[in-house]
């Protein structure tokens, strides 16, 4: 598994990908993501299947996601990882129940708001 930045062909899988895992990010986002060198995919070591993709605006992730089955590899980590290596900060807003995620990857972590949701940030 290795990761790079997404192709505009790439973006149905991507869209797939988001979708398995129930985030509410729409299309025009992710292709203008791709468009910015924005979104990179975890791909297979042949190249062949996307499986998992991390959206940025900028220097904040506005998702991150990885195929179900492929999910407690290290892909999201991967990901991220490569997102911090091409940004010199990363910012992310998440609930609870990826406190753990950001934390492990050495995330600052403080509660964003009342209804639950937290914020991470990352510097280099």
């Amino acid at each position: 598994m290795y990761v790079r930045e997404a192709t505009v062909s790439e973006l149905p899988d991507v869209m797939n990908i988001l979708d398995g895992a129930a985030l509410s990010i729409d299309v025009e986002t992710v292709r203008a993501g791709i468009a910015d060198d924005g979104t990179l995919v975890a791909v297979s070591e042949n190249g062949e299947r996307v499986l998992g993709a991390v959206v940025l605006d900028g220097e904040h992730i506005v998702a991150v996601a990885v195929r179900r089955r492929r999910r407690g590899q290290g892909i999201g980590t991967a990901l991220v990882e490569a997102a911090a290596d091409r940004r010199e900060r990363l910012t992310a807003d998440f609930d609870a129940d990826v406190r753990p995620f950001y934390e492990g990857l050495g995330f600052d972590i403080e509660r964003a708001d009342e209804a639950g949701r937290w914020r991470g940030v990352w510097d280099s």
